[in-house]
């Protein structure tokens, strides 16, 4: 049986996994889906149609699954699915997704959530991600694995941050952050890649090289944006073994939308 605390009030129509752990005073809605072993802390609240994986810990005074925090919203059906294995640590708000986009706001596996972190409607953040106290997102946003969000930081709707980026705290940010880089400041402003969290993921020194060369054409050789996706395209060519990293930040800067930190 669910542990479940006399004083929670856990709807009869909800799906809980029979390891699921809900403390006091928490509420469970409907509509909410939650698979084995997740904890949900003390006084929280989680409602709409809402999805959570395996092994989860949510902290107490969390509001999760309200609708979105967007005027355009008149009651459609939209979702907010989490996967497994993530911290989210107190009062932190997590909002369903819009119809104006993909309908759902999701956060993948493996992340670590801290304080007062809002995800805000149809976010979409990948994998073993790190949002230190108060990082703050605003609507349609998209972060990559293993990004790292510095505390007090805000990032504007409809921003991308790639995978492995690094944002400073307080850093308030209006255009897309490539893979790899490191940032901060009001505005924001690039510092150089993320060379120490490569390293602790196992990146190699061949790879590191490869990406910083990648920051030198894209930052400070002077080229225009498209110049400088021609000439990481020839990079790719010349460097098979590192391509890859190559290829992942010339393709995101195909995707952007809002320009670049730069």
């Amino acid at each position: 049986m669910s542990v479940i605390h006399p004083t929670a009030l856990v709807d009869p129509a909800a799906e809980l996994d029979s390891s699921v752990e809900v403390g006091a005073y928490s509420v469970i809605g409907p509509q909410v889906k939650i698979a084995a072993r997740t904890k949900i802390g003390p006084h929280v609240v989680i409602e709409g149609d809402t999805t959570i994986g395996c092994d989860n810990v949510f902290y107490q005074f969390s509001s999760i699954g309200a609708a979105p925090q967007d005027k355009k919203y008149s009651g459609e059906p939209t979702r907010l699915e989490i996967g497994d294995r993530n911290t989210i640590r107190e009062f932190c708000t997590f909002n369903r997704g819009t119809a104006q986009d993909a309908g759902v706001t999701r956060l993948g596996n493996d992340n670590w959530i801290m304080a007062y972190v809002h995800l805000a409607h149809d976010c979409q953040v990948g994998n073993h991600t790190i949002f230190a106290n108060n990082a703050q997102l605003a609507g349609h946003v998209q972060v990559g694995d293993w990004a790292i969000l510095g505390g007090h930081s805000g990032v504007h709707q409809f921003c991308k941050i790639g995978a492995h980026a690094m944002l400073g705290m307080f850093t308030s940010l209006t255009q897309d952050v490539p893979p790899f880089i490191i940032l901060s400041g009001n505005p924001a402003a690039a510092h150089g890649v993320n060379v120490e969290g490569l390293r602790r993921r196992g990146f190699t020194r061949e790879e590191i090289d490869a990406i910083r060369n990648a920051y030198r054409l894209v930052y400070k050789s002077g080229l225009t944006l498209d110049e400088a996706k021609a000439a990481l395209a020839q990079e790719e060519q010349a460097q098979p073994a590192v391509s890859t990293h190559l290829k992942s930040m010339r393709e995101f800067l195909e995707s952007v939308t809002r320009g670049i930190v730069r």
